[in-house]
């Protein structure tokens, strides 16, 4: 395991199986955009949805998600900046990352079979999380 970062009083691990050019390039796109850290933070609160209690996929009403999204307690602002961060990435760098995303957004699906994707590039964790 890489370095860890901290984050608001969270300490976290980088994004493991990326490449350096790709972390060095979301460590830049953070640097202007948003705050260093904060793309480890989302994949890894997309990952704790994938690989956690299935209530928290199945299950809106059971969770803590408050709806404000500065709080991150709800996982679609996770996976909305993960979307962001693949679209401004190099196209190499984006593809790697796109590839890490798109295996737990599988994973979430086959788990949670009352969530319909018509497509994997249509949001469509925004409305069903």
């Amino acid at each position: 395991m890489r370095f860890r970062r901290h984050c608001r009083g969270y300490e976290f691990p980088a994004i493991d199986r990326l490449s350096g050019a790709c972390a060095a390039h979301i460590r830049r796109v953070e640097h202007r955009r948003f705050w260093l850290g904060a793309t480890d933070k989302a994949f890894w609160d997309w990952a704790r949805l994938a690989h956690g209690p299935l209530r928290a996929i199945a299950d809106p009403r059971t969770s803590d998600r408050c709806g404000i999204p500065e709080c991150g307690c709800d996982p679609s602002y996770s996976r909305d900046h993960l979307e962001e961060m693949m679209h401004v990435l190099p196209t190499k760098s984006a593809r790697e990352l796109r590839q890490l995303v798109r295996d737990l957004d599988s994973k979430i699906l086959r788990r949670a079979r009352v969530i319909s994707a018509p497509s994997p590039d249509l949001p469509w964790w925004r409305h069903q999380l």
